[in-house]
């Protein structure tokens, strides 16, 4: 191929240049970015390139239909500069913002804009990019050069870009805002765009008085959607609801507004009316698994459990969101009461965020059915199919078999899995547990000190060490620091308020014991903290309110052995 032919090619390739798009290794063309391509694409005139320029950038043409962008942007970026021509300016810019090359997207929209003034594509290009790059002041000037000329601006990506900023660099943009503002009081892309920026600065109430301010006839969508999440971070759902019923009207076609609808719809428990929406969504939107997902989803929360099955059933068929789906039909067919079918779709749930819930519940229906050594096999196939979650599912039959009071069983399974993970807290914590059961607190204090020289902060463990020396040992001050520690490290906890109490009562503080005993029967009615206040109001001589204690957590709980051996041990008789 001679020189001539091949400048003649490259002159060619670059007066097409404008509209080409470098292809994505799949070969699917990027999605520009909306704050450059609202302007109907118009031709670019290049002047003439020295042959050095235009062999660089035939070069770099022919890189990019090879995929290889790098080699592409390098050189636009040195021709760029070279030359100062906006139409090599403006396509550097696009290939790097398509490359998320975020430094040459910068130098390059500055370079376009600088190169062509007049052209407002590339002064919201270099607007943005600053904001990008945490230049506020300087995109905020390229923004109002944009709105001066009568073009769409973007405020809103102003705003949002400064989320993650500190109070003192929202505080100016929020002036620059204001400034703008007294200059275009009634432009409401800059209104919208100071709503999102007071969003960000957590002051709802000054973003939806600005909002507020704005005329309902053809507001714009993102506004309304700004408005309606306004109102609900205020709790006033009531009042978001007629916004977008409002807005829906006007754009009835329109996917956001009426999704948002649909799930506050769903937080306000009108489950059917959401379920309404959900189907008209997938009307408009066959293809949208998401949205079919979540039709399934409020299908379910509202107890329609067939039609929650035949979506999920659509899924799996279409082979999205399976694992998902197999696991919500085997809930729905739990609650219509066919056991069966519910545990073939939990074994179809295969790895994933779902299949350990699967395997569990799984588990927990065999057990039901008195099929402990079925479930037991389909674990153990599991821990071999799936090593990953090996720990797991012996954490999941230990438990069943310790549920189904077997805990020889259990034991021998937390045996089998710590020869596997020799020094897995998870497991260790769970034979401590177990020990406890057998008598062995040599053990018991042995696994749990393990645990705790690994995790100091391990408040879980902390409680149970102390609790264990409070309850079968005399060694309460020690216990008492344990379980004191594990409080300061979650205050909340009711088992932990519970033993704090316990460990109080054991050292003879009975007001103490009975405040802090009471509060974790409120947060936790449970029946083991029932029989601890009972105990403690009955060494105070309170044995009516003990009693009545104690008859409340039977109704509860009426198999509690626990209940049912402190009534015994303290008053001759299983029964209040």
């Amino acid at each position: 191929m001679n020189r001539s032919l091949a400048l003649l090619t490259a002159a060619a390739l670059l007066s097409g240049c404008q509209t080409f798009a470098p292809s994505s290794p799949d070969g699917v063309a990027p999605v520009e970015d909306p704050a450059i391509t609202e302007q109907p694409a118009q031709p670019q005139v290049y002047r003439a390139f020295s042959q050095e320029t235009v062999l660089a950038l035939l070069t770099a043409e022919l890189a990019g239909q090879r995929n290889r962008f790098d080699i592409a942007l390098d050189n636009y970026l040195q021709q760029a500069n070279a030359t100062q021509d906006a139409g090599v300016a403006e396509r550097g810019f696009r290939i790097a913002e398509y490359l998320g090359a975020e430094q040459a997207a910068l130098e390059t929209s500055l370079l376009w804009a600088k190169t062509a003034p007049e052209n407002i594509d590339a002064l919201r290009a270099a607007a943005v990019q600053l904001a990008r790059a945490g230049r506020y002041d300087e995109s905020m000037k390229f923004m109002e050069t944009v709105l001066q000329r009568q073009g769409n601006t973007h405020f809103d990506f102003l705003a949002l870009s400064a989320a993650e900023t500190d109070s003192e660099t929202r505080a100016g943009m929020l002036q620059g805002f204001d400034r703008l503002q007294s200059k275009y009081p009634d432009n409401s892309q800059l209104q919208f765009g100071k709503a999102l920026l007071l969003q960000q600065d957590d002051r709802p109430e000054e973003a939806l008085a600005l909002l507020e301010q704005q005329p309902s006839k053809d507001r714009p969508i993102a506004s309304i959607l700004l408005h309606a999440r306004l109102l609900q971070s205020l709790q006033r759902n009531k009042d978001a609801l007629p916004l977008l019923e409002a807005g829906i009207k006007k754009h009835p076609r329109d996917k956001r507004l009426r999704l948002t609808y649909a799930r506050l719809l769903v937080s306000e428990n009108r489950l059917d009316d959401a379920k309404g929406e959900f189907v008209e969504l997938l009307q408009q939107y066959p293809e949208d698994d998401d949205m079919r997902f979540s039709l399934a989803l409020v299908c379910l929360e509202a107890e329609a459990w067939k039609e929650a099955i035949v979506y999920l059933e659509e899924l799996v068929e279409r082979g999205s969101h399976v694992d998902a789906a197999h696991y919500n039909m085997a809930r729905a067919y739990e609650a219509l009461g066919e056991g069966e079918s519910a545990l073939i779709e939990y074994g179809l749930v295969g790895p994933g965020n779902d299949f350990l819930p699967a395997q569990a519940r799984q588990t927990e229906l065999l057990f039901a059915q008195q099929r402990g050594e079925e479930a037991a096999e389909q674990l153990r196939k599991n821990r071999e199919n799936q090593p990953d979650y090996a720990i797991q599912l012996f954490l999941i039959e230990a438990e069943a078999w310790s549920e189904a009071h077997n805990n020889e069983r259990a034991w021998q399974v937390i045996k089998q899995g710590l020869e596997q993970f020799p020094e897995d807290l998870n497991l260790l914590y769970t034979r401590a547990m177990l020990a406890e059961k057998r008598g062995d607190l040599a053990l018991l204090e042995s696994d749990l000190r393990f645990i705790l020289e690994r995790e100091p902060d391990n408040a879980m463990a902390l409680n149970a060490l102390g609790y264990t020396l409070a309850d079968r040992t005399t060694r309460f001050s020690e216990a008492k620091a344990l379980i004191e520690q594990a409080h300061q490290l979650d205050p909340n906890d009711p088992a932990i308020i519970d033993s704090l109490g316990w460990v109080n009562y054991r050292l003879g503080n009975l007001t103490e014991a009975e405040r802090l005993l009471r509060k974790a029967l409120k947060q936790f009615p449970d029946q083991e903290v029932a029989a601890h206040l009972g105990e403690v109001l009955w060494a105070q001589g309170k044995q009516k309110e003990a009693r009545q204690v104690w008859r409340d957590a039977l109704k509860a709980q009426p198999d509690s052995k626990i209940l049912r051996s402190t009534l015994q041990r303290l008053t001759g008789a299983e029964t209040p």
